[in-house]
């Protein structure tokens, strides 16, 4: 038998945080052979994919998955995953290509949910992607390159982080662009539509009330308690009311990966995979991230944790040695709200002002070096904070 067969072969289908810190992890046992299987071929930092949909460089807000995984052993395959033949112990993709594995780790990332409004997947925006972000910030310069003068009414749906770190960043990308097109400053409209009666549910009140009134300073209409019905092209329908708008932004909801239930996985009553105190949800079937019925799944800090925590326990395995049981730390929220601020939920520590933005930056730092060197993570950290217009022609001349 040949070293490589001998080898215990993981796979990895997903290139996010949990896959890729995963695989990273795993490349460094002598007793695995890993393969990442991803539908994209970049790896998204989805943290500062706001500011990618505002005038950030995108760069910034993307990693070729090939540079991260260079030198690490790490076959890097792109298709999307399928079909789970249990069996046979084996993925096929959407390209008919068989994948084998000993141990599968899944972490796909979740989709975005509509909840079966009408319209909101024909007309509305997102920034849950790089190319959602792309498209997003190409319709606000094409508002100027077609019609002369910006949409003058904005509305961003959900009141999460998603939702409130776009409308903080929003009206000073808006100010920069008319600018450079040589538009006269006019009052715009920007409301956040959240259903539920505070922003951040899952936060305190005091948290949510702070942001809320920073949002409120930066000239935006905060709708909590509104709910929302259906969209057309020019207008959005919340608590039986119309908002007339050409640039509504859809950041509310998000769904179970569908390769899941396309494949028979036990759900939790809150529709997520369930999984042991391993992260099994059958043996040698290990799910990571926003798709786990784990505490915090959803945010980017447990989804790295988890690809650390799986890894190691399959390194223990191949050792001899009994596996660790799941405990996940809390994370650490921080939200920022416009330049040179943002909230923080540490613990029991909830405060928010500039030192809040700097632990932010901070923060970045920190989650780009748990995927490259150093070097390399700084260099990423400096394209995140830098700005870039050049596709549209009219700012690339300014």
């Amino acid at each position: 038998m040949s070293e490589s067969t001998s080898k215990n072969r993981v796979l990895i289908v997903g290139g996010g945080f949990a896959g890729t810190k995963a695989a990273l992890e795993l490349s460094k046992s002598k007793t695995c052979e890993v393969t990442l299987l991803s539908d994209h071929k970049h790896f998204r930092y989805y943290p500062v994919l706001y500011h990618a949909a505002t005038g950030g460089k995108r760069a910034g807000a993307r990693i070729p998955l090939e540079n991260i995984l260079q030198g690490s052993g790490v076959k890097f395959v792109r298709g999307t995953a399928e079909k789970l033949d249990r069996a046979k112990k084996e993925i096929i993709t959407d390209s008919g290509k068989k994948l084998h594995f000993d141990q599968l780790i899944l972490a796909l990332g979740s989709v975005t949910n509509y909840f079966g409004i009408k319209g909101l997947a024909e007309y509305s925006y997102g920034i849950k992607s790089s190319e959602e972000a792309d498209r997003f910030r190409m319709h606000l310069h094409e508002q100027f390159i077609e019609h002369g003068c910006p949409d003058l009414n904005y509305v961003i749906v959900g009141g999460g982080p998603t939702g409130i770190e776009l409308a903080g960043a929003l009206p000073a990308y808006l100010q920069e662009i008319m600018k450079k097109h040589g538009v006269e400053k006019c009052k715009l409209s920007i409301k956040i539509v959240e259903a539920a009666p505070q922003l951040l549910p899952r936060l305190p009140k005091d948290v949510a009330d702070a942001i809320a009134k920073r949002l409120k300073k930066l000239g935006i209409e905060v709708m909590l308690g509104t709910a929302v019905q259906g969209q057309t092209p020019d207008m959005l329908m919340a608590n039986g009311e119309p908002l007339h708008s050409h640039t509504v932004v859809w950041t509310a909801g998000v769904a179970l990966n569908p390769f899941f239930k396309a494949n028979n996985f036990k759900l939790t009553d809150r529709g997520k995979v369930e999984v042991d105190e391993f992260l099994q949800a059958e043996p040698d079937i290990f799910v990571l991230g926003d798709n786990a019925g784990t505490q915090y799944s959803g945010m980017a800090q447990t989804a790295l944790f988890d690809g650390h925590f799986v890894a190691a326990n399959i390194k223990r395995q191949q050792a001899g040695a009994m596996p660790s049981s799941y405990v996940p730390p809390e994370p650490i929220t921080v939200i920022p709200v416009g330049k040179n601020w943002a909230s923080v939920v540490w613990g029991k520590k909830h405060f928010s002002g500039y030192t809040g933005w700097i632990l932010r930056s901070l923060a970045d730092l920190v989650g780009f070096h748990d995927l490259e060197s150093w070097p390399k993570a700084g260099q990423q950290w400096i394209a995140s904070m830098k700005n870039d217009d050049t596709d549209c022609p009219n700012c690339a001349k300014k």
